[in-house]
């Protein structure tokens, strides 16, 4: 007998989604005709704003002409707000907008908590790496040809896969998890917006290079805040409070599997779709008191690991976190980095937190299927401001996914370039040249991945699935990068053996612990938190080990660090950024102390004085709660003002002459156009090497 309940739909659970097993239950909110308008529309509108500010700074201000060099490190003159803006952008997968919320979903506040700190973390850390490369190899294009320079061609091909293997996997979650929900919320067949959406990101890209992959990238950050602090705000000011999800939360975890089967009962099929786990009724399994409003989650602290690991793979060896930095003013990468981190904290936790827990607190019929293929967001805000909501999900989610993707479109594109045409095919390439094969990867790269993310779709792979296996395939890779840019004593022949034995004993113990737990090795089995986490670990740690012993014992290196920039040579003669006064060994000296000291103690912060400093509360009070929700709330608000100003601040002097020189074009004065830096550059160390000849000149007429 199925049990009686009196329910309405002023508080939940509503009595609308009664005995509903989907909460889109295959009617999407939006027409497909606003699936074609995001997609192609957006995709078209970015390219065209970005072409044009991209033509106008080149036209009015100082950026000169688009060399190779300029296309694939936007003149390595970027300041410290645009680079957190890109780092935020970078970092801002569909991962991050919706895995974020999964996890919330599924594990209450230490989801949210351990996705943001467990991916800030690297991006700290990464800013040394930034500074590090700034003093040691200031010329490079990619972090392949750093490689090459110090370790020699076997070690540049094993990179050279290990970061061909991060770009990919980070786009398959890109158009996994777009894809998915453009289909949720559209009803856009997944296949065919899998295919349109690398067109948004192809455009612009192919056009302008990294320094219209930036400029477009704040435009994007800037919307993503937008839609974040609309969101926060609706949950715990306009129509909730902390206090109503508090109190939902502790209703949700307090009803029995009785009420829950009835709940999920669909008299039509005469059947219950409830299962433990399946929907987010009753106790969470491996929570204190089975509660939502605790930091003591086992399966929660297991994700924070895997979290951890996985993303050191996803920025260590990811190529365009390295192009960022190459790209960044010395003075301004390592702030850059450790702004970026700090802001981008805010995107999943104050996101999550807001829309993955009142996933729960309203507990909305949303699948752990759904939850796993990213259709939190979309359903809460659809929930709370109807199609307008699922609107903003979708154009958040696009900005996402066009910043990243075009971010491994140009990392791609470089690597390609630099790494393998001119390495093994042209040696000789001359700048047009790389210009054309980096721009003809940029499309290629583009539509690959449109069908490669229908293969893992058809596969059965969703967006969750494939977060958690990134760590397997490229954490082994880790390790040896970072020795590579710090160690003297690293061993290139090392890396090699630890980057590949890494991989191989990952993926043995990946299959093993599938094995051992469930009996047999599927899709679902080897996607569980233990067997990614068994996985995850030993990538990273069996790695790092055998590169460490391996470079101590067997084959210790003297490497002079000095030595490594000559290694490497401009394709042309455009010296934007590397000037003197950029690199000053002073002033990046005390770059280096400034990042490693802020980076390592933040991590420190983040990893464990945080989480360690809630143990106490056990399950939150209602106060506690409140204040958690405060600090979410706080922390993205200020994040989108510092992302959204601190750029434009930092180049009014830009600004100024682009809508100057627009003005004067339009009331027809004469206006001049930009000079050429290199131009300037070249006529300084003219006048540089005519000096001494000019004083010994004056010395002879004295005579």
């Amino acid at each position: 007998m199925v049990l009686e309940l009196n329910l309405n739909n002023d508080e939940p659970p509503f009595a609308k989604y009664q005995g509903l097993d989907s909460y889109f239950g295959g009617s999407p909110p939006l027409s497909e005709g606003i699936g074609y308008l995001v997609v192609l529309g957006f995709g078209a509108l970015f390219s065209i704003v970005t072409t044009v500010i991209v033509f106008l700074n080149r036209y009015y201000g100082k950026k000169g002409e688009v060399t190779s060099e300029h296309f694939n490190t936007a003149g390595r003159m970027i300041k410290t707000g645009l680079t957190a803006s890109v780092i935020v952008s970078q970092w801002t997968w569909a991962a991050t907008l919706l895995q974020s919320s999964n996890v919330a979903w599924a594990y209450g506040v230490s989801g949210p908590f351990w996705y943001a700190s467990g991916a800030t973390i690297q991006v700290l850390l990464f800013g040394v790496l930034a500074i590090s490369l700034k003093k040691i190899a200031p010329s490079a294009h990619t972090v392949c040809e750093i490689v090459n320079a110090r370790w020699g061609r076997a070690a540049h091909v094993t990179f050279l896969f290990f970061c061909f293997c991060a770009n990919i996997i980070v786009t398959s979650m890109l158009l996994l998890g777009g894809a998915a929900t453009v289909e949720a919320l559209t009803g856009l067949d997944y296949r065919l917006a899998s295919f349109l959406i690398p067109w948004g990101v192809i455009l612009y890209t192919a056009s302008g290079g990294l320094q219209a992959t930036f400029l477009a990238s704040y435009i994007h950050t800037v919307i993503i805040f937008a839609v974040l602090i609309t969101m926060v705000f609706l949950v715990y000011v306009k129509i909730y409070s902390s206090d109503d999800i508090y109190d939902y939360l502790q209703a949700t975890v307090s009803y029995n599997t009785s009420f829950c089967e009835a709940y999920f009962f669909n008299e039509a099929e005469n059947k219950t779709y409830y299962e433990a786990g399946s929907y987010a009724c009753g106790p969470v399994a491996g929570n204190r008191d089975g509660s939502y409003l605790t930091m003591l989650s086992s399966d929660g602290l297991m994700f924070g690991i895997i979290n951890i690991v996985g993303n050191f793979g996803t920025v260590f060896v990811d190529q365009s976190y390295w192009q960022s930095a190459i790209a960044a003013k010395p003075s301004s990468a390592a702030r850059g980095y450790l702004l970026g981190g700090i802001c981008w904290f805010a995107i999943p936790f104050s996101l999550a937190t807001s829309l993955g827990l009142a996933s729960t607190a309203l507990m909305l019929p949303i699948s752990s299927d759904e939850a796993g293929s990213g259709l939190v967001p979309p359903a809460v805000a659809t929930e709370l401001l109807g199609d307008a909501g699922a609107l903003l999900i979708l154009i958040m989610l696009f900005m996402a996914i066009v910043s990243t993707g075009s971010a491994e479109s140009i990392a791609v594109s470089s690597l390609i370039a630099y790494d393998v045409y001119r390495e093994y095919i042209n040696p000789e390439a001359t700048g047009p040249q790389i210009l054309f094969v980096s721009r003809v990867v940029i499309v290629v790269f583009g539509l690959f991945m449109g069908l490669f993310s229908i293969v893992l779709f058809e596969i059965g792979l969703n967006l969750g699935w494939v977060y958690l296996f990134m760590g397997v395939v490229i954490g082994s890779a880790v390790a040896p990068l970072w020795n590579m840019m710090t160690w003297k004593k690293a061993s290139g022949t090392g890396a090699v053996i630890a980057a590949w034995s890494g991989l191989i004993l990952a993926l043995i113990g990946w299959l093993v612990a599938a094995n051992v737990q469930s009996g047999e090795i599927t899709v679902d089995t080897l996607g569980t938190n233990e067997v990614m986490l068994s996985g995850n670990l030993i990538a990273i740690c069996s790695s790092a080990t055998i590169h460490y012993l391996y470079s101590m014992f067997v084959d210790p290196q003297d490497f002079d660090f000095d030595e490594l920039d000559n290694k490497i040579h401009l394709v042309e003669n455009d010296t934007r950024g590397l000037t003197a006064e950029e690199q000053d060994p002073v002033e990046l000296r005390r770059a280096e102390r400034w990042i490693t000291r802020r980076g390592y103690i933040l991590t420190f912060l983040l990893i464990v004085v945080w989480p360690v400093m809630s143990v106490p509360a056990g399950v939150f009070s209602k106060t506690y709660f409140a204040f958690w929700v405060l600090i979410a709330i706080a922390w993205g608000f200020g994040a989108a003002i510092t992302i959204t100003v601190l750029p434009l601040s930092e180049s009014s002097e830009d600004i100024g002459k682009v809508l100057t020189g627009l003005l004067a074009a339009v009331t027809g004065r004469e206006m001049p156009q930009a000079e050429d830096p290199n131009e300037k550059i070249e006529g300084d160390e003219e006048e540089t090497e005519d000096a001494p000849l000019k004083e010994v000149e004056e010395v002879d007429q004295e005579a």
